[in-house]
C-alpha cells in the first residue's frame, strides 16, 4: 500500500492574492479524481511550469496548485485494466500541472487516458528528458515530414535553440540527417548546439526582419519555432517554396506580422504545434519514434540539471530569468 502521505512543491495564494510556495506534506486522500495512481520518479521543468509557481493567471487557475506538467513513474493503484500496479508510464501535457495537480509531487493520481506506457528503449529519466519539450519537437518534425519536408530538401531553422523544446529539436532533426541552423543570443552557447548536432549557428538578428517587405530572400526548407512574433514572420517570409514553418512559442509576441504573399506565391505552410491536447491514440507511435530513431545521439547533453524538490525553487528561478539551457529534471523517486 502506498505511504498516507506525500511531499509536493505547493504554490498557494493568500486572501489578499499574493502567492507563496513551499514544499508541503499532504495525505493522498488531497490528490485529484482519477483512475491510476502513480509513485513519480522524475518530472521536468518547463517555463510553463514556473509561470504556475508565479500564479500567473491561466496556468494555475486555482489554488493551492501543484506545478509540473510531465511525470513518469510506476503505477501503484488502477481501476483500468490498461495498467496495472508496476507498470512503468509517462504522461505529458492534457490538463496535469495547468489546472489539474502536476507533476512536482511524489505521488500523481490521473486519468487513465492522460497515460503512454513507457517505451522499452526508454528509461523513466530519460522519458523526462524529453518530456512536453521533447515531444513538441518530435509532432513539429513529424508535421515536417509530413510536408515531404526531407533532409534533401534543404535547411530547417531551430529557433530558441538553447531551450528545451530547440534542443531537442536540433538534436533530434540531425540524428535523423537534416542539415539544421540553430538560432540563439547567447555567445556561450555555440560549442553547446553544435555538439547537438547544429550545422550552422546564427544570431537572433538573422531572423528579426522589420523592413516591412511581404518577401524575402528564400532561405529555409522548414523551421521549428518556438519564439513566435516578428520573428516567425520573418522566417515565413524567408521560406522556400513548398515549405513547412512550425509554431510552438510566443515568447516573442503573439502579433504576426504577415501578408498572405508567402502562401499564395510560394505555397509556405504554417502550422501550428499543440502538444497539450495531441491525441492519445497516437502518442504511443510518437514516443516510439523518439525512443528509436529519432532519439539523439547523445540524450544526456541536453541535460543541464537534476534538481530534488528542495533545490527545484533555485532552478525556476534559473528559468525564470532565461539562464537554464537544455532540460531541468526532478528528481522525486527511483527507476
Amino acid at each position: 500500500m502506498p505511504a498516507p502521505d506525500f511531499r509536493c512543491y505547493l504554490v498557494e495564494r493568500s486572501d489578499d492574492k499574493k502567492i507563496s510556495n513551499r514544499i508541503a506534506v499532504l495525505p493522498l486522500s488531497d490528490l485529484p479524481a482519477g483512475e491510476v495512481l502513480i509513485r513519480v520518479a522524475y518530472s521536468s521543468l518547463n517555463f510553463k511550469d514556473a509561470l504556475a509557481a508565479s500564479g500567473a493567471p491561466g496556468v494555475a487557475r486555482t489554488f493551492p496548485h501543484i506545478p509540473g506538467i510531465d511525470a513518469s513513474g510506476k503505477v501503484v493503484e488502477s481501476r483500468d485494466a490498461r495498467f496495472q500496479p508496476g507498470d512503468a508510464v509517462l504522461v505529458t501535457g492534457f490538463e496535469l500541472g495547468a489546472p489539474a495537480w502536476g507533476g512536482f509531487s511524489e505521488f500523481i493520481r490521473v486519468p487513465a487516458n492522460w497515460l503512454v506506457p513507457l517505451p522499452e528503449r526508454l528509461s523513466l529519466r530519460e522519458s523526462m528528458i524529453f518530456g512536453t519539450a521533447g515531444f513538441t519537437a518530435a509532432i513539429a518534425i513529424e508535421i515536417l515530414r509530413h510536408q515531404n519536408i526531407l533532409p534533401t530538401s534543404g535547411e530547417i531553422v531551430v529557433t530558441g535553440a538553447t531551450g528545451g523544446v530547440g534542443s531537442l529539436a536540433v538534436s533530434m532533426l540531425a540524428r535523423l540527417g537534416y542539415s539544421v541552423a540553430a538560432v540563439t543570443g547567447k555567445p556561450t552557447a555555440h560549442d553547446y548546439l553544435r555538439k547537438l548536432g547544429a550545422t550552422t549557428v546564427i544570431g537572433r538578428s538573422e531572423v528579426d526582419n522589420t523592413s516591412g517587405k511581404p518577401l524575402l530572400p528564400a532561405r529555409w526548407a522548414g523551421a521549428i519555432d518556438s519564439v513566435g512574433g516578428n520573428t516567425l514572420a520573418t522566417i515565413v517570409r524567408s521560406t522556400h517554396r513548398a515549405g513547412c514553418v512550425t509554431a510552438c512559442g510566443l515568447v516573442g509576441g503573439v502579433e504576426l506580422p504577415l501578408s498572405v504573399h508567402p502562401f499564395i506565391l510560394r505555397g509556405v505552410c504554417l502550422a501550428g504545434v499543440d502538444s497539450a491536447e495531441y491525441p492519445i491514440e497516437r502518442r504511443a507511435s510518437l514516443w516510439s519514434h523518439m525512443a528509436g530513431a529519432w532519439r539523439p545521439a547523445d540524450l544526456e547533453a541536453i541535460v543541464a540539471a537534476t534538481v530534488s524538490l528542495d533545490e527545484l525553487p533555485s532552478a525556476i528561478d534559473r528559468i525564470r530569468g532565461g539562464q537554464m539551457q537544455g532540460r531541468a529534471l526532478v528528481q522525486l523517486g527511483d527507476e
